[in-house]
């Protein structure tokens, strides 16, 4: 398949990111029905399923922060799969984004693979053949996840794809903040349901929120992810602070536990991630595939017919998987 190169009248990074969605107005994604499974905590997630039941493959994809199964990137994802036959398709909300507030206090974040762990034994249990993707945030805690030798991810998925993984949080949550990046850190406190889910379960839950040191004030003063996270992500699930949640969820120095065939995709102009956190293939395991176009931004790699999709799926659909 050809390298990624981003159309010339789409230049630079932000660009690139910004435009992504436009590229799959078209994509569409028929799904047959929506499942809601119950946690073990007692929480839910809802499961939305599109394509042949009977078909041998199963793709399950971990959407991004605020992201659904009409996400642009879950769309054109969706829509290949279908498109190629031989594949059932499923996406998994994380808790509180499929448009109804969960049970708990909890949300979810990028680190945390007991919940890849539980849902992707879920789908293990129902289908012999699956695989997974992820984008983002989804992505990362993917990659946490294959990367953990206790959850032996290879008895579990054949092939895996983890897109725009955030790999080094800490490098991170320090390019997101700063510069131009407030911007996105805005759009997602501001313009998507994530500060008003957060102050909406704050009120339903003021006891739990309280003992865990989580401040109303703190969370409706944060305007930026880093900020966000230091007031609610990390003290609602049990890390020290921002910097632990961080170091905790990053994936790039744990890459050599990975046991999977999996193909990493990042682009080198990512304006949320430096390049030089990237890794080199020297440093990877054989099971891990590296695909860093120069451009192509965060989550978008837009026009060239959906070449993300189309590279996700030439990965996943190898035939000596």
């Amino acid at each position: 398949m050809e390298p990624y190169r981003a159309p010339w009248w789409l230049p630079g990074a932000h660009v690139q990111t910004a435009v992504a969605p436009l590229f799959a107005l078209r994509q569409h994604v028929d799904y047959d029905r929506r499942e809601r499974w119950t946690a073990p905590d007692g929480d839910f997630i809802d499961v939305d399923w599109a394509g042949p039941e009977s078909a041998p493959r199963l793709l399950v994809l971990f959407h991004g922060l605020e992201g659904s199964s009409s996400s642009h990137y879950a769309r054109a994802i969706g829509a290949r799969a279908l498109s190629m036959g031989g594949w059932r398709f499923a996406l998994p909300h994380f808790r509180g984004c499929s448009g109804e507030l969960n049970r708990r206090a909890r949300a979810y974040h990028a680190a945390d693979s007991a919940e890849i762990d539980w849902v992707l034994r879920s789908f293990a249990e129902r289908h012999p053949a699956v695989y997974a993707a992820g984008v983002s945030l989804g992505a990362n805690a993917l990659l946490k996840w294959l990367c953990s030798p206790d959850h032996e991810a290879h008895r579990v998925v054949r092939r895996a794809a983890a897109v725009s993984s955030q790999l080094d949080m800490v490098a991170f949550g320090n390019t997101i903040g700063r510069g131009f990046n407030r911007v996105y850190g805005w759009f997602f406190i501001y313009l998507t349901p994530l500060r008003r889910k957060a102050l909406l379960k704050m009120a339903l839950f003021p006891d739990e929120h309280a003992a865990l040191g989580v401040s109303e004030r703190r969370v409706r003063a944060a305007t930026t992810l880093p900020a966000f996270d230091s007031a609610l992500t990390a003290p609602l699930h049990g890390f020290r602070d921002e910097l632990d949640y961080w170091t905790q969820g990053s994936t790039v120095r744990l890459l050599s536990n990975i046991r999977v065939p999996t193909l990493l995709l990042n682009a080198r102009n990512d304006p949320f991630l430096p390049e030089s956190v990237l890794p080199e293939p020297g440093d990877v395991p054989g099971q891990l595939t590296l695909d860093f176009p120069q451009h192509g931004g965060h989550a978008g790699f837009p026009g060239r017919n959906q070449w993300m999709a189309r590279r996700v799926f030439e990965f996943l659909a190898d035939p000596g998987s």
